[in-house]
């Protein structure tokens, strides 16, 4: 932190109207002296010089996983975070809202078609094998982050909340965890590509089938310099995290976590534990983009890609060495 030119203040973006003007009950807290937001060795200006876009044409990517890191890749997860535009932030939301939140998406997946058609899980009343199930599988939510709850996220648990999965259990929706939408796609193995370009689909698909219940546009919350606008400051733009786990053990033996992230973090990636953040690290480490404003989508799951090859080929020459 560069706490000589850091001090709290209360910042709301300029521009907001209608339902946007909704974030003022929430205020995003900024800490920084000049309306710029820090991004990688640069600053995103907020004065109109920048302007976030949005972009996720898997065409436009220059990187390809090498052969070695698919090999060590046990699974790949992308989501993003969104926000139904004609709705506050679940901060200051209310439980008819969260209610009313959920009632929509359940008619929005019903719209949904093809691979990505599913079933919607309400935690309200989810049966125990259903619950069971989805606790096995590692997609449940729960609502016991401490940091969210100080946030407001987990008021009125568990109403409002619930989980869309499809068949095939690599598109699925949280809904009201913290924001309104989280979108992800994910499978095991390590086809980025596939998995991204099913995320494009996914969101497109949901935007649509919102525009459409509804009829209003736009289906999300946006902001025209800031991107996407999301509960936490720090997925402000993208709302993205694009990540895989790969087994690198020799890697971590030589580095640990901090060396490994150190490296990652030159290449505008970061590295966490075999759970996530602030998980214990075993033989395998999340390797995921740190960056979200400034950035299209698809440059940051070049970064993830790009970053992943170096690890798999680091990996490959200790076990040379071995």
């Amino acid at each position: 932190m560069r706490s000589a030119i850091f001090r709290r203040v209360s910042f709301v973006p300029a521009g907001l109207s209608g339902n946007m003007a909704r974030l003022r009950a929430t205020r995003i807290r900024v800490e920084r002296i000049r309306p710029w937001a820090f991004c990688d060795s640069w600053f995103f200006k907020m004065d109109g010089t920048h302007h976030h876009v949005t972009d996720l044409d898997s065409s436009k990517m220059k990187n390809q996983l090498s052969q070695n890191a698919q090999g060590r890749i046990l699974s790949t997860r992308i989501r993003v975070a969104r926000n139904l535009a004609m709705f506050p932030l679940n901060p200051a939301g209310t439980k008819e809202t969260r209610l009313k939140i959920a009632d929509l998406m359940e008619k929005v997946f019903a719209t949904v078609e093809g691979d990505l058609a599913g079933k919607f899980y309400r935690h309200s009343n989810m049966t125990p094998a259903e619950e069971k199930q989805l606790v096995d599988d590692h997609f449940l939510f729960k609502g016991r982050d401490k940091m969210q709850a100080a946030s407001g996220y987990h008021s009125d648990w568990p109403h409002g909340r619930g989980i869309f999965l499809n068949a095939e259990k690599t598109f699925l929706l949280w809904i009201n965890e913290g924001d309104h939408c989280r979108i992800i796609s994910m499978e095991q193995g390590g086809d980025v590509k596939r998995v991204f370009d099913r995320l494009a689909r996914g969101i497109a698909a949901i935007e649509n089938g919102v525009k459409k219940v509804t009829g209003k546009d736009p289906a999300f919350m946006t902001h025209d310099i800031l991107g996407c606008v999301t509960c936490c400051p720090s997925n402000l733009g993208t709302g993205m995290r694009g990540s895989v786990h790969i087994k690198v053990p020799l890697l971590i033996a030589k580095h640990g976590l901090e060396g490994i992230d150190a490296l990652c973090r030159e290449r505008n990636c970061q590295a966490r534990g075999t759970m996530g953040e602030h998980t214990q690290v075993i033989d395998r480490i999340d390797v995921s983009n740190w960056r979200r404003l400034g950035f299209a989508e698809y440059v940051l799951v070049d970064n993830m890609i790009e970053t992943v090859n170096l690890l798999a080929d680091m990996e490959a020459e200790l076990e040379k060495q071995a």
